[in-house]
């Protein structure tokens, strides 16, 4: 992936990671499109911060979507770098039916999102003599959090059908990568306090680094995220598990 000048669209990028990326891509002279569904907090954004533009995208609405790849094949027909980074976390108890629409609502934003925008772009992506698409998963997509089961589940699917999107785009001009975080200090669960997250800034400069080798590597994981990452490959899976499952749900 170039470093600077491309012009990137992030989704989920009103906060937490996905704006963190945005801010550091514009920084590095990239034209950047943050991508939400509250157009106050997409105008605020861009307020704050000149140069950077902004779209009302929904990746749980696939007309939302679609209206949104058409309007950019016109305003930004260079668009070339696709970051897939919208999504929701939630805590679930598996014995009570009541979380049923909370699993559904993290398969659509999570998993039908990705997949969706994926649909929807890579016709653009693909015209471009470089482009590029970021998936992002989670390191949890190797051993699961058991307190929030489908976020895990979701984020699984993502790494497996990333890997099927890099195959059949290998003969094409699109670089498929998946970043893979760890528990990283932002509202995504409640963490932005938590000492036993990574510090997004810490995060954000590691991947920084990692974006400047070349070629860029497939997954972009950053050294807290690799326990979980090769876990499988080291034999510590079942140990790692256990010792996520000690996390549950805060207290009502």
């Amino acid at each position: 992936m170039n470093g600077t000048g491309n012009t990137i669209l992030v989704t989920g990028s009103t906060s937490g990671i996905g704006l963190g990326l945005a801010l550091r891509l514009h920084k590095a002279g990239n034209r950047v499109i943050i991508a939400g569904r509250r157009k106050a907090l997409l105008d605020k954004i861009v307020s704050e911060h000149p140069g950077i533009e902004s779209v009302v995208l929904d990746v749980c609405d696939p007309q939302s979507i679609q209206r949104s790849s058409e309007a950019l094949a016109v305003s930004h027909p260079n668009l070339n770098v696709l970051v897939n980074n919208a999504g929701i976390m939630h805590w679930e108890d598996l014995t009570d039916s009541g979380y049923l629409s909370t699993a559904e609502d993290i398969v659509a934003t999570n998993l039908l999102g990705t997949i969706r925008m994926v649909y929807a772009f890579t016709p653009q992506l693909i015209k471009q003599p470089s482009a590029t698409i970021v998936n992002v998963s989670s390191a949890l997509a190797f051993v699961p959090l058991p307190a929030t089961p489908t976020y895990s589940a979701t984020k699984a699917a993502v790494h497996s059908f990333t890997q099927s999107l890099r195959v059949q785009l290998q003969a094409s001009s699109v670089e498929v990568i998946e970043l893979a975080p760890p528990g990283v200090r932002t509202s995504l669960l409640g963490q932005e306090n938590d000492e036993h997250a990574m510090p997004l800034e810490e995060f954000l400069d590691e991947i920084f680094e990692l974006l400047k080798l070349s070629p860029t590597p497939r997954e972009l994981v950053v050294e807290r995220a690799k326990p979980l990452r090769f876990a499988e490959a080291s034999g510590s899976h079942d140990e790692v598990l256990k010792m996520l499952a000690e996390y549950k749900a805060p207290a009502a």
